[in-house]
């Protein structure tokens, strides 16, 4: 069944009809396009448009279809243009007559543009709670760790000592940003287009604004050439995915450079990870490996429908039908990378004693060292190079700050003391930072308290 063919004189050739044809991917929103369906018919009877009979026959005959293709008894089939004409058609074939009346009012401009913002609202809401899963992962291995102390890195270089709490703090910041943008697109995007028509609205007299309630919208979009074709909530909507996966991916980056043998910060669990085909002793981070991969994928979609839309003229374009599998595959790889990789982090073991040496070994506690100086009354710059000396001294012996003697310390600066070795201590240089964001034990746990209150809203 074709919702157009009256002008038509020929048969679409069956190439075209396969190349012109979005069932394939449209039939995703079958449940938005019957909820929109049965909004709309019952605004029609509202406005004396239908009368009741005819509403409820098309309201049963739609939900009988709805449920039968979530029991599986009828199946979607590519013999229809889209999922529209499939619903009714088979809506016609069921009730009869009253079917035809379904489409009264309305375009499959309209009809396609409310479902997609319907399904995208739907998917928004999931994406959301699976970030709310993953920040309460996180937020469990801050509450674990606040004394687990690892090197901060600036460029890859060991920087500065922070704790384990500190640093997975980062990411928690990041995910709750996400979740800022989804909430900020849902409000941007819940205006509905039902009743705009092709371009230009309808003579009938419909109540845009009834449907509008009926469908959990805030109200009616208000110009309707706008309304069918405006895309720019998907395109916000992949940007916001894109980022997503931004953060997953350099989280992923950072959990496959502390599973290798140089680092060993963690182990992942076995449910998470592969071994190799050749070498036994393997044990892969592939899942971070594909999350990091995919990457590239749902920013390939965004990139894709910016560049479908910057020529299009106003209203309606077939290229907008190009939306569908791009939105759709980019939801459905985050959603899946969003469940697997908090599955992965609530589930990896940290090696503390490892993390902690590696802070150790790598200087971290050198601007401390500099700083016990400057307050020993040394200035700064001159601090600077002493401390630039210990470091070369410890390098040439291949020992630590903390191992050097104070014999050594004093050779450099007499100003050295006893107490320099309370001052570099790792639990001293992590533990007097407590500005509100730093990595002590005061400030992570004001921090985790604000995300506790975060996470209960």
């Amino acid at each position: 069944m074709k919702l157009w063919g009256g002008r038509f004189t020929k048969e679409t050739n069956q190439l075209v009809h396969n190349f012109n044809a979005s069932i394939s991917f449209d039939q995703k929103f079958y449940k938005q396009d019957i909820e929109g369906s049965i909004a709309h018919v019952t605004m029609l009877e509202k406005q004396g448009i239908i009368n009741q009979e005819e509403k409820d026959q098309i309201i049963s005959g739609l939900s009988g279809i709805l449920e039968d293709i979530m029991n599986g008894s009828l199946v979607i089939n590519a013999e229809h243009e889209d999922i529209h004409s499939f619903v009714e058609a088979h809506l016609i074939e069921r009730i009869g007559e009253a079917g035809k009346k379904l489409h009264t009012g309305r375009s499959r401009n309209d009809q396609v543009a409310t479902d997609m913002k319907l399904y995208t609202r739907d998917e928004i809401y999931e994406i959301d709670a699976l970030l709310k899963d993953l920040l309460q992962s996180l937020q469990e291995i801050m509450r674990d760790n606040t004394d687990t102390f690892m090197p901060g890195f600036t460029h890859l270089q060991k920087a500065q000592p922070v704790t384990l709490a500190h640093h997975i703090g980062a990411y928690f910041e990041m995910f709750k940003r996400d979740r800022q943008r989804l909430t900020d697109i849902i409000k941007r995007m819940n205006l509905s287009p039902l009743g705009s028509g092709a371009l230009a609205g309808t003579t009938y007299p419909l109540d845009r604004e009834y449907t509008a309630t009926l469908l959990g919208f805030d109200g009616p979009t208000l110009n309707s050439m706008d309304s069918v074709s405006d895309r720019d909530y998907l395109i916000e909507l992949l940007s916001a995915l894109s980022t997503i996966m931004m953060h997953l991916s350099r989280f992923s980056e950072e959990i496959i450079i502390w599973n290798s043998n140089e680092y060993r910060f963690i182990e992942l669990d076995d449910a998470y990870s592969t071994g190799s085909s050749i070498m036994p002793q393997k044990k892969n981070p592939d899942i971070a490996e594909l999350v990091r991969g995919k990457t590239g994928r749902v920013y390939g979609a965004l990139i894709s429908l910016l560049t479908t839309m910057k020529g299009l003229p106003l209203a309606y374009n077939k290229d907008m039908q190009e939306d569908k599998e791009l939105t759709f595959d980019a939801i459905d790889t985050v959603k899946g990378c969003l469940a697997l990789f908090t599955g992965m982090v609530s589930t990896m073991q940290f090696n503390k004693t490892i993390m902690a040496g590696s802070a150790k070994n790598g200087f971290t506690n050198a601007t401390d060292a500099a700083d016990y100086l400057v307050n020993k009354g040394v200035a700064f710059r001159d601090a600077h190079g002493i401390v630039g000396q210990l470091v070369l001294t410890c390098i040439e012996k291949n020992i630590s700050l903390d191992e050097m003697s104070l014999e050594d310390y004093k050779n450099i600066s007499p100003v050295f003391e006893e107490d320099i070795y309370e001052a570099i201590s790792l639990t001293t240089c992590v533990n007097k930072r407590n500005t509100i964001g730093a990595p002590g034990l005061d400030a992570m746990n004001k921090i985790i308290q604000l995300n506790d209150a975060y996470l209960e809203q």
